[in-house]
């Protein structure tokens, strides 16, 4: 295919980055087109100026929890959905110009969520070093590649496959202070028409709450209990227009197409003043657990009939 057909990916570059990985996942640089950028930010602000028509960013970490600036980024702005969503193993190796040793070390580049990954081991080994923070998790490699021989730091803490694309020497390995850290990918576009259940989904959304008052959250959880939704996930955001105002950014287990999910949704609707629809997707994973007695579509579908049949007078 020539670039005009192929579709355009934005994501946090430059090469060598764990998004770079995750894009992988969903398309090869044969297949589609890759546009780095500089952060996250830009690369959810390129679809909606019409400069890529994907982007791929860093949604969730399984050691610093969610990545604020895509919750508040999605959150805000013309609408995005997410398509689906990539898991991309983490890990950190320290790496530095050729001659470089471990006692030369007086300050290291990181992305603040893997210096965050890596902080126990630099506790213990690089005790009274000093933390530069990165945009991207490989571009203190490039720079460290380059030729500037004026950097603001000795070292960087990379992933693995960086070393592929920049000639750094690597002296330590493994610097993560987790194995399974794992971080949570997202595809975002356009809406467009919501893709069939697959019987193992997730659907995100943002809310607030119906007022500031006592038993407001518990009013706004309830509309996914009563209906035997599972959240996998919730954080408070700051809406930013005054103190203690907060959204709650959720995922939850299951479609919009499904009757419990699409029901919660109308629960939503009515008590809270803002419910932002950020897709249904297929998740990473099995299926989900056994459905609560009572809230399979074909039982909300009878109770509906069985209410129609009231108001016709065909039941009592």
């Amino acid at each position: 295919m020539t670039d005009d057909q192929r579709l355009r990916y934005a994501y946090l570059g430059p090469a060598g980055t764990f998004t770079e990985a995750a894009l992988r996942q969903v398309v090869s640089p044969e297949e589609g087109v890759y546009l780095p950028q500089v952060d996250v930010v830009s690369a959810i602000e390129a679809v909606r100026s019409g400069e890529a028509d994907r982007a791929v960013v860093a949604i969730e970490n399984s050691v610093e929890g969610g990545v604020t600036a895509v919750l508040d980024t999605l959150a805000t702005g013309a609408p995005l959905v997410i398509l689906r969503e990539m898991l991309v193993p983490v890990s950190f190796v320290l790496a530095a110009r050729p001659g470089t040793t471990m006692a030369d070390l007086r300050r290291i580049s990181a992305h603040p969520h893997a210096w965050a990954q890596c902080r126990r081991w630099l506790r213990t080994h690089l005790p009274d070093v000093a933390h530069v923070p990165a945009t991207s998790n490989t571009a203190p490699a490039a720079l460290l590649a380059g030729t500037d021989e004026r950097l603001a730091f000795d070292a960087a803490l990379i992933p693995p496959p960086a070393l592929e694309h920049y000639p750094l020497e690597v002296l330590a390995d493994d610097v993560a202070d987790s194995s399974r850290a794992v971080t949570r990918f997202v595809l975002v576009g356009p809406p467009g028409q919501v893709p069939e259940p697959t019987g193992a989904d997730k659907t995100t959304l943002v809310v607030h709450l119906p007022s500031n008052k006592a038993g407001a959250l518990l009013e706004m959880l309830e509309q996914f209990s009563t209906r035997g939704v599972n959240l996998s996930r919730i954080e408070s955001r700051p809406i930013g227009d005054a103190l203690g105002r907060y959204s709650f950014s959720i995922d939850v287990e299951g479609h919009i197409a499904e009757e419990r999910v699409a029901e919660a949704f109308m629960g939503l609707h009515r008590v809270c003043p803002h419910v932002r629809y950020l897709g249904s997707y297929p998740r990473v994973g099995e299926a989900h657990d056994g459905l609560r007695p009572g809230t399979f579509d074909a039982d909300f579908h009878a109770a509906r009939a069985w209410v129609e049949a009231l108001r016709e007078g065909r039941a009592t």
